[in-house]
């Protein structure tokens, strides 16, 4: 009866563009975007690995709430509870680590190169304590086709303007006490935000004591000056804990009222320690947890397939929940990463981004397609992943966006965050991000650079998306066919026209086939809506195949006439 209601209540949004997701009137009400901001600002407080302080603390905040919102622990549910959350614990084969202080002086100087109060990305990642007074040393400045082994860095602190990664065996080899290393990306406008840091790691240091300190384009110039008026030594005091610990994970379920087995899964990571990456993705997952929630108590939405909200460390979470329960995993219909969210894209630049299951334009990125900075290898055929999802996500994104005059844009796929998992396991999977951001990994992501806003739009978005997929039905599937044939035909088109802006048009049909091959099998994919697929809505997928085949066709002609 919700349902119907729904269907026929469907109203204008934006600029007369008649909204065909209902559950949009429910949502936009209920977020505001204040607990996604709220739970952003505690998160970023932290430099968070799993098994930390920080990362705890931040479990501890997501069970807290969800707990509020009426979400029930598992291991004391009864039979009717439907709104359920646990937090998974698992030892971890390596220790933990956290920064505690960190400075950086050269000696004979009075103004500190930096200190980890303003700079909290200067020591690599699983770096030892240096002693309470931390040591002072001469720096030798290397590079990377440097022959070490003939060089006498025993004892010494190598400064090179490179990763380490190459090295970092010879360099604990020839008893180096440490690195100072500058490796800033040309997208982080390192000359104008002089003193950003990306963060850098090392192996766990379980059986050495070696540690990194990761520079500014600013201490990067101040060194380098020093070193040119001859021989320098530093300073470094560096105090971090390393201990073993447990990894959390926390999962939370809305379960299905009527095909609980089946289910969509969204992710978001902890681990990292900006604001927008990823705290921006725990606070807005979590307000979108705990917004479904009150409209499931207060019966103003159903869940006819199970929602399913996890929190845990980058991929490895992930990919456990899939791997772990191999009945559970046939269920996953769709999954969707949340990470870098929330962003004020006016300081921070780009945009935000849907980051597509793979298509053709991984393979020939060209048009309006383009890869962002963070880049992706060129994908053959057989990586494609055809499916109505892309462009599904994508059409729901964009309603939002003409709603609330915010900017939506697409990827083709690159890889790297939750939505990999998925893929990995065949199941469909999409990312939720932003990028370029001129501050990504540096200790300059902080809360001042999260917009409220860009919070609510994209939680809003993604969970009138999850409920309509989880509650989807026929009439579900005969919208998103509608949604998936005008996108095809629309591609054809647009491939068409700058394949006869090319040289040689004729070679460009193998690109026109593959959209054709793509599409074909999407719109196919359809049937996976309807718990019955149905002969009327097989029939119309094969009428939006003929019209793509003779949409395609017409194509294929026309190039060979020129």
């Amino acid at each position: 009866m919700i349902w119907i209601f729904l269907a026929v209540s469907m109203v204008f949004y934006g600029q007369n563009s008649k909204e065909s997701n209902p559950y949009f009137k429910l949502v936009r009400p209920a977020f505001d975007g204040t607990l996604a901001y709220n739970t952003t600002e505690f998160v970023a407080q932290y430099w968070r690995v799993p098994g930390n302080t920080g990362f705890n603390k931040s479990v501890d905040w997501i069970a807290t709430e969800l707990k509020k919102a009426g979400y029930v622990l598992e291991s004391e549910a009864k039979s009717a509870d439907r709104l359920t959350y646990r937090i998974e614990s698992r030892p971890m084969d390596r220790p933990t680590w956290e920064p505690v202080s960190a400075q950086l002086d050269i000696f004979g100087e009075s103004t500190p190169l930096l200190v980890s109060s303003k700079n909290r990305n200067m020591t690599y990642l699983n770096s030892v304590s240096t002693p309470k007074g931390g040591i002072t040393a001469e720096v030798i400045y290397i590079k990377p086709e440097d022959d070490l082994p003939s060089m006498d860095l025993k004892d010494k602190v190598v400064f090179m303007e490179s990763g380490i990664r190459s090295i970092y065996k010879q360099l604990l080899e020839n008893d180096v006490l440490g690195v100072l290393s500058y490796d800033n990306p040309d997208y982080l406008q390192p000359e104008k935000n002089v003193t950003s840091i990306q963060f850098r790691s090392l192996p766990s240091q379980t059986d050495t004591k070696f540690w990194g300190v990761a520079l500014s384009f600013e201490a990067k110039e101040r060194l380098r000056e020093a070193l040119k008026k001859g021989r320098t030594k530093v300073t470094v005091n560096i105090q971090t804990k390393i201990y073993n610990a447990d990894e959390l994970t926390v999962v939370a379920n809305i379960k299905g009222s009527k095909n609980p087995q089946e289910r969509l899964v969204f992710s978001a990571h902890i681990q990292e320690p900006g604001a927008n990456d990823n705290a921006s993705g725990v606070g807005t997952q979590l307000e979108m947890a705990t917004v479904v929630a009150g409209l499931v108590k207060k019966n103003k939405v159903e869940a006819d397939r199970t929602l399913t909200f996890l929190w845990g460390d980058e991929i490895s979470s992930t990919h456990r929940y899939i791997q772990e329960d191999k009945d559970r995993a046939r269920g996953i219909k769709w999954g969707i990463s949340l990470d870098m969210v929330g962003e004020n894209t006016d300081i921070t630049g780009g945009s935000f981004l849907i980051e597509k299951m793979p298509d053709p334009s991984a393979i020939w990125t060209r048009g309006q397609d383009k890869h962002t900075e963070w880049g992706g290898k060129v994908l053959s055929l057989e990586d494609m992943r055809p499916h109505y999802f892309n462009d599904f996500i994508i059409h729901n994104f964009k309603k939002q966006g003409e709603y609330a005059n915010w900017e939506v844009n697409t990827n083709p796929f690159e890889g790297g965050s939750d939505h990999t998992p998925f893929l990995k396991a065949d199941i469909p999977g999409l990312l939720l991000w932003h990028f370029t951001d001129q501050f990504y990994h540096t200790d300059n992501d902080r809360i001042d650079k999260v917009s409220q806003e860009t919070l609510k739009n994209v939680g809003t978005a993604a969970l009138a998306s999850g409920l309509y997929l989880v509650n989807a039905n026929t009439d579900t599937a005969q919208n998103v066919l509608d949604i998936v044939e005008k996108a095809a035909l629309e591609r054809l088109e647009s491939e068409f026209e700058l394949s006869i802006k090319s040289v040689h048009p004729a070679e460009e049909k193998p690109i026109l086939a593959a959209w054709e091959d793509w599409y074909l099998k999407a719109l196919q994919s359809i049937t996976d809506l309807e718990p019955v697929p149905t002969e009327e809505l097989q029939h119309r997928i094969k009428v939006a195949q003929q019209k793509v085949k003779e949409k395609t066709q017409n194509y294929l002609a026309e190039l060979d006439a020129r």
